[in-house]
């Protein structure tokens, strides 16, 4: 069983608790249910939030949908001028014998112009 990391991103429209959690559920969800992951697969996954929004932790909303053993943190991404607004993104660390190239990194709504690469 190796250790991978698994990323993902969504953008949402206005920094309010309900879009908020609503997003995050579909950004884990979506993290999931592409690489056929349960909650006992997770180490521990880490979010990160534009400065724009403050209304709310993702891993509260991640505490929501079951993810109460596994160990959360937020955090605010860095101010760059230009950068995409309004942005939740997550890298989770999971327990998978799934090789690096079978990961399937998730970019939902606005943010899939994050990487356009590997975006679905």
């Amino acid at each position: 069983m190796a250790v991978r990391a698994v990323r993902g991103a969504v953008q949402i429209d206005r920094d309010d608790v309900t879009e908020l959690h609503e997003a995050t559920a579909e950004l884990v969800s979506a993290v999931m249910e592409r690489n056929d992951f349960t909650i006992d697969d997770m180490i521990s996954v880490i979010f990160t939030v534009t400065p724009d929004l403050t209304s709310d932790f993702p891993a509260h909303a991640a505490r929501l949908m079951g993810f109460t053993d596994v160990p959360l943190m937020c955090s605010t991404e860095i101010p760059v001028p230009g950068a995409l607004p309004r942005v939740i993104r997550l890298m989770a660390h999971v327990e998978t014998d799934k090789a690096r190239a079978q990961i399937q990194h998730v970019y939902l709504r606005g943010a899939a112009a994050l990487r356009r690469d590997i975006a679905q």
